[in-house]
């Protein structure tokens, strides 16, 4: 079980509280016993700060109560062991007194503060996560109306033609109707399972399940399945010769290829050619899939392989999610995803994973 790392506000594990009130004892005893070593070296108001500094850190991470708390045991602790006399909580003069209410109010004002700046963070980040949430389901719902109806309507209509005219249609016809229902519901099972797969990397956890694998039948599969898309592109599988099995997750890696040859075909000229690298070079997996098409620029490479994102050159359909699924399930294998311009004149997307070997090629 991986789990998933988000960039923004760290989520840290809750502190019960009755631990709170705990450390907001301890605490502040540990600091002072420390400096009461040196009492005589340091000044009272040294030890003030870095009970202030203590206080600053744990209203980070505690509730308002045991923030106050903290506050009036920073203030107790200080009085009884550093203002005269010692060992007491009775103050000799008024300059002392007004010290210590005002490292009291301070260190409450401060208590206080940096825990409404934690609560305004955390509800800033609540906000950008339902905003993210909403985002997503608007891009999901808006691909329904196009990318998961049209081969819908393409497999009722077909499979209504052959119900009505099967009888009477040729040979030919019914394969062509049986062909369009098999591309309309590879498309529909395609879109399906984006939907999913990022459904299950938004989670947070991905199961890997790695087995002993082909990657030449795995890169075969793929592209057979996308071959009602290539019309008269040119799409040219280049294996490296005697490649062994290796551990990895067959599934996760097909929709990794998947998605890069469905992106390589969304947006590249329909004369385009298209060409797929796989080898393996010390261990790692090197999956190549580039074009010859126009490309795609060095400001919106950055920006690749973030959900949601279309470059300026896609043709019509996506939910912009597919590369950033490759990113995710590639992560998934320890492995990294990179784009670059192509030598060819497009673009390049290299997947790069470390695999383990099959025990009789690593010893041949």
């Amino acid at each position: 079980m991986l789990e998933s790392k988000k960039e923004g506000m760290p989520i840290t594990k809750p502190i019960s509280l009755k631990n709170q009130y705990l450390i907001a004892v301890v605490g502040p005893v540990t600091v002072a016993l420390f400096f009461f070593i040196f009492n005589d070296q340091i000044h009272a108001s040294i030890v003030a700060f870095f009970l202030l500094f203590l206080l600053s850190i744990l209203a980070m991470f505690f509730e308002l109560k045991p923030v106050l708390f903290t506050a009036f045991s920073c203030a107790l602790i200080w009085d009884f062991l550093f203002l005269k006399p010692q060992f007491g909580l009775l103050v000799e003069n008024t300059d002392d007194l007004i010290r210590l209410l005002t490292f009291f109010i301070v260190a409450s004002l401060n208590g206080v503060l940096t825990h409404k700046i934690r609560k305004a963070e955390k509800l800033l980040w609540d906000r950008e996560e339902k905003e993210n949430i909403v985002k997503l389901y608007n891009t999901l719902f808006s691909s329904l109306s196009h990318e998961l109806r049209t081969p819908v309507t393409t497999i009722s209509g077909c499979t209504d033609s052959l119900i009505k005219h099967g009888s009477i249609l040729s040979e030919n016809d019914r394969n062509q109707l049986l062909t369009e229902i098999s591309s309309a519901s590879f498309r529909l099972n395609q879109q399906i399972n984006n939907l999913l797969n990022m459904s299950r990397l938004e989670s947070g956890f991905l199961q890997i399940r790695k087995n002993w694998c082909d990657i030449r039948e795995l890169a075969e599969q793929v592209v057979d399945g996308l071959k009602y898309k290539f019309g008269e592109h040119h799409v040219t599988l280049n294996i490296q010769r005697d490649l062994p099995m290796v551990s990895l997750d067959f599934g996760l890696i097909q929709q990794v290829l998947l998605n890069l040859l469905n992106n390589a075909l969304l947006y590249t000229h329909l004369d385009s050619s298209i060409l797929i690298t796989i080898v393996l070079e010390n261990n790692h997996l090197i999956l190549k899939v580039e074009d010859n098409g126009p490309g795609m620029p060095e400001v919106e490479m950055e920006k690749a392989f973030d959900k949601f994102f279309r470059g300026t050159n896609a043709l019509a359909g996506g939910t912009g999610l597919g590369l950033s699924i490759v990113k995710g399930y590639t992560e998934a294998h320890q492995g990294t995803v990179s784009i670059k311009k192509s030598d060819m004149g497009g673009a390049e997307f290299i997947v790069n994973i470390p695999v383990s070997l099959n025990e009789l090629y690593e010893t041949s």
